[in-house]
């Protein structure tokens, strides 16, 4: 074989390497995680689990293939403008990033480098992507839910409680989402025979103040809707439910095993294990404006029974059969 061809042909084997492989010489690819949870909260470490775990199925181990940087703002908007410019600055090939404030910061510092979000409410409208088809830019990922869920849980709320007449909606107005999910519970009400009162809070004095204010009449409910800042301040609203005996739905699961009523909504480990593989993909060189965000595939009717027995209700049986879990 002559020296040419022999070069040629060594040069295409290379080029048809797995990353993984080239990783494995030394050249290690890099991966941004952020988080807008508190680095100690066992439900954001569950979550960066599920995404590992779904790395390791495509290949990928952190600290041999594959290096992870990660940032955790806890819900304070200084650091996710910090941490965000700090992960832009590492350079990683993709970042993997969860919630609005936080894709919202990185794609004002880069539309370069790719981000994935593995749970987004409305990423259209928040103009993370130009459509969910063809997201045409740096970011795509999947879908939290679709709006129309959100007027299933004041449904649920109903069914728990037909007595109820008044119920508290928990949003995030910092996020485009908010209004979102605020019109699709709107659109159902009035055939429920429910008053709505949307209380906008940023953070957990706004919270306490707003329930606090609310729960004083009888008959009434609370739903939480999808929003990171419900999810670092679940223990509070939590807590304030069961104080004032307000029977409330929320958007994941993580609230009902922490003690809340019941929860309907998509199988959040899953989607972050569905993230690796985009993850995966986009480090083998697709990129993200090519990949459509997609919708959950997995739902979950979650209810804790000895919090429904706490407040004194008695759930149909019917309601019961439909759950994908009890908690006793």
């Amino acid at each position: 074989m002559k020296r040419r061809e022999f070069i040629r042909l060594l040069g295409g084997a290379v080029a048809a390497w797995p990353l993984t492989a080239r990783a494995q010489q030394g050249d290690r690819m890099r991966i941004g995680v952020f988080m807008p949870l508190a680095e100690d909260d066992l439900v954001g470490q569950a979550r960066i689990a599920a995404f590992l775990q779904g790395l390791q199925h495509t290949g990928w181990t952190d600290g041999g293939n594959v290096r992870i940087d990660y940032r955790w703002s806890a819900g304070d908007d200084e650091r996710v403008r910090r941490h965000a410019a700090e992960l832009v600055a590492l350079a990683p090939d993709v970042i993997l990033a969860t919630g609005s404030a936080t894709v919202g910061a990185l794609l004002q510092a880069t539309r370069t480098i790719p981000i994935v979000f593995p749970i987004a409410v409305d990423p259209v409208g928040a103009g993370f992507v130009e459509s969910l088809a063809r997201p045409g830019g740096n970011a795509t990922g999947f879908l939290l839910f679709e709006y129309g869920i959100s007027g299933k849980w004041l449904e649920l709320l109903k069914e728990i409680a037909p007595k109820l007449k008044r119920v508290a909606i928990l949003r995030d107005p910092s996020i485009a989402a908010g209004s979102g999910q605020l019109g699709a519970i709107q659109s159902v009400a009035p055939s429920l025979g429910v008053e709505l009162s949307p209380f906008g809070v940023r953070d957990g004095g706004e919270i306490e103040r707003a329930i606090d204010a609310f729960a004083r009449v009888p008959n009434s409910g609370l739903i939480v809707t999808g929003t990171p800042l419900a999810t670092v301040h679940r223990d509070l609203i939590i807590a304030l439910a069961v104080r004032y005996r307000l029977p409330a739905v929320y958007y994941d699961r993580l609230f009902v095993s922490a003690g809340g009523l019941i929860s309907y909504g998509p199988d959040i480990l899953d989607q972050y294990r569905r993230a690796a593989a985009y993850v995966d993909r986009i480090l083998r060189g697709e990129k993200p404006a090519d990949l459509p965000v997609q919708a959950p595939t997995k739902y979950e009717l979650v209810i804790n029974l000895k919090t429904a027995k706490d407040l004194g209700l008695t759930l149909p049986d019917s309601l019961l059969a439909r759950a994908d879990e009890v908690i006793e």
